[in-house]
């Protein structure tokens, strides 16, 4: 059995986190640290387990096998190295960190420890993704010219709107590191970035439609050297709206809504070329926490995961400097 610690409440998926290692017969969640020592012993006197009120001696305990983190994003950094050097697992929410340079001291720190990480990419092991995928490696779409990619949700519309459900913390540019696009925006970026591959420029634009500092209505742009584009979307203001990726090519298209869970490709080669609906979808992968298990107990890396997490963290460092400057940053 490994026992893990939870490091902090400040995340909305840290409940999700805990749910997955105390539901996976091989996890349970033993100790927890968080740097609000009020809500921290708090939760863990709700759970009699115990709480650490100094991260350092939490890593010192050899009882504790790894740590999930869900601090806030800017303690990400010295948390990480601290847990790596410790030589505790690591799964993390996204993002790793908010720049490269402390994404790099994390992923160097992991690999000279030999500890294994994991970061939290669901979308990723979706079988709409899979089926994308298969159906790009096929070719079926010809050259490819354009991916949009939109997450959306009304979480920080004010109550009498619908919304009021996201913490007002998320909008704390300290300590997220940035607003929607940064939190919500991740995941339809690592999917364009999983389908495009990385940009050569990136041209990012913000806004605020509630009027906080972090913004919470975000696009980024994202430039290829063959012309294509890829378009992330995402905000906290908006009813309805569902997640969806569009991928155009020169010979087809691929729609998917949430909306109706329908995956729906057009291509030239087929006969008639209607829209047709794409039914035999790959089974889900494991969840982002059943992989690191599964790699933890057999001494394995995930390196896909690793290596999209980096670019990640490459493209959202990008698009806050694109959107704070005005103009387009080389990566």
């Amino acid at each position: 059995m490994l026992k893990v610690a939870l490091l902090s409440f400040w995340h909305v998926h840290a409940l999700d986190y805990e749910k997955d290692a105390n539901q996976h017969p091989d996890t349970q969640v033993a100790a927890i640290w968080d740097e609000d020592p009020a809500r921290g012993r708090k939760e863990a006197e709700n759970r009699g387990i115990p709480f650490y009120e100094n991260l350092a001696e939490l890593l010192a305990d050899d009882e504790i096998d790894g740590i999930i983190v869900t601090t806030p994003t800017h303690l990400h950094r010295d948390v990480m190295v601290a847990a790596a050097k410790a030589g505790k697992h690591i799964f993390t929410e996204k993002v790793v960190a908010a720049t490269k340079k402390e994404s790099d001291e994390i992923m160097d720190a992991v690999r000279e420890a030999g500890v294994v990480m994991t970061v939290s990419l669901p979308r990723l092991n979706a079988p709409y993704t899979l089926a994308i995928r298969d159906i790009l490696e096929q070719g079926v779409l010809g050259k490819l010219t354009l991916v949009r990619t939109r997450l959306s949700h009304n979480g920080g519309l004010s109550r009498e709107e619908g919304g009021g459900w996201l913490p007002e913390r998320f909008f704390d540019e300290s300590a997220a590191q940035g607003g929607a696009m940064i939190d919500l925006g991740c995941h339809p970026m690592y999917l364009t970035r999983l389908f495009l591959g990385m940009p050569e420029s990136l041209t990012a634009n913000y806004g605020s439609v509630t009027g906080r500092s972090a913004e919470d209505n975000a696009v980024s742009v994202l430039r290829y050297p063959n012309g294509a584009l890829g378009i992330v979307e995402a905000g906290f203001v908006n009813s309805h709206s569902p997640f969806v990726i569009e991928i155009h090519g020169t010979q087809g298209t691929l729609l998917y809504s949430q909306h109706d869970d329908k995956l729906l490709l057009r291509t030239r080669a087929q006969e008639g070329e209607e829209w047709q609906t794409v039914t035999d979808l790959p089974q889900a992968k494991p969840s982002a926490f059943e992989q690191w298990v599964a790699h933890i107990e057999s001494g394995t890396r995930a390196e896909e995961n690793l290596l999209l997490a980096a670019d990640l963290t490459r493209l959202m460092e990008a698009s806050n400097a694109s959107a704070a400057s005005g103009c387009a940053v080389k990566l």
